[in-house]
């Protein structure tokens, strides 16, 4: 049971542990079969915990916090969410951020200014960002936007 899941992808030994109760399994026998999962390699929070944290970076575009609430949720130790979620760094955040806000920009330009500055910052919030990195981010893309209508052609 333990091979098909980690087939379909990978899977924390929380979420293996779980899925063995489930089906009823003597947690004796369950716990011989995750330690010897995690012994050759086929369970690793670490790797998995790593892995989370750039796929859903760079792919979804979460902050930090939103990516330590995720990988708890699936029952990775503190420890181990802390190492991984610190990998990012701010000004890696801080660019992922300005980078979603610059996607978004356009589509918001006909909303009042004080309407569009409320939705880029609660996308921002909604994907995990701090109030103070989200504001800031969205007040520099409009404010270069404002420079590029006033010194364009």
């Amino acid at each position: 049971m333990c091979l098909r899941l980690l087939t379909m992808g990978p899977r924390t030994r929380a979420q293996l542990a779980e899925a063995l109760k489930r089906r009823q399994v003597p947690d004796d026998v369950a716990e011989r079969v995750l330690a010897r999962y995690t012994e050759v390699g086929l369970i690793d929070d670490e790797a998995f915990a790593q892995a989370w944290v750039e796929s859903r970076h760079r792919g979804r575009g979460l902050a930090g916090r939103a990516l330590a609430q995720e990988l708890r949720h699936k029952g990775v130790a503190d420890e181990t969410v802390k190492e991984a979620v610190s990998a990012l760094g701010s000004e890696q955040e801080e660019h992922r951020a300005a980078e979603l806000v610059a996607r978004k920009l356009a589509a918001t330009g006909s909303m009042d200014p004080e309407k569009r500055l409320r939705r880029l910052v609660g996308m921002l919030a909604r994907k995990g960002y701090p109030p103070g990195l989200a504001f800031r981010v969205v007040k520099e893309a409009l404010g270069a936007e404002i420079e590029d209508l006033d010194t364009g052609p």
